[in-house]
């Protein structure tokens, strides 16, 4: 005779979550996996930042190009100096406006001095540049989106410091060919080039 009733299926009943023992190996295993998640997850954000922090750089340099032809290294050491060292000034002076006599300095006053601090050490015992003299450079800097900062390893890059400003050392060539094959002259003012 036939059953008057469908059997259930296994879909139609609802799966339970497993459960295992604190100490046992599976445990262990689900606990290392979901460690090894959150550590990727936290380099993934870290590189992102590091990555966003350098567009950001190197966009500064971007709007920092003329029209038209290339710095000079005098107009390229007042554009470090005078713009990117002093842009966050403005904030600090707020910071330190909204404080109140007596009061510690607030997280973020701190963390505006010391990146000041950090960026204007960094400008005094050489600073790591797009070289914006030199004529190949700028021209293929100029076709860069301002978004993928893996292009800018193909731009020829120079050292420079607040102490010496009439010196300049190549640090990094460039990997572009227009650099690479010595098709770029180039327009240093004053400067001695080592490298």
């Amino acid at each position: 005779m036939a059953p008057s009733k469908t059997p259930k299926t296994a879909a139609s009943a609802p799966k339970k979550e497993k459960i295992f023992h604190p100490s046992s190996r599976k445990a262990d295993q689900l606990a290392r996996k979901a460690l090894r998640k959150g550590k990727l997850g936290n380099l993934a954000s870290r590189r992102s930042q590091k990555q966003n922090s350098l567009v950001d750089f190197y966009g500064f340099f971007f709007q920092a190009l003329p029209e038209e032809g290339v710095l000079t290294l005098s107009e390229l050491h007042s554009a470090i100096r005078d713009v990117w060292l002093s842009r966050f000034d403005e904030e600090l002076e707020q910071e330190q406006a909204a404080r109140r006599k007596g009061r510690p300095k607030s997280a973020k006053e701190v963390r505006l001095q010391e990146i000041k601090l950090r960026e204007a050490e960094e400008y005094r015992t050489g600073m790591e540049v797009i070289d914006l003299t030199h004529r190949a450079t700028v021209e293929l800097f100029r076709r860069w989106d301002q978004k993928e900062a893996a292009y800018i390893q193909l731009l020829r890059f120079v050292r420079i410091t607040s102490t010496d400003p009439d010196i300049v050392v190549v640090s990094r060539p460039g990997k572009h060919i227009s650099i690479s094959g010595g098709s770029g002259t180039e327009d240093h003012e004053m400067g001695d080039i080592e490298g």
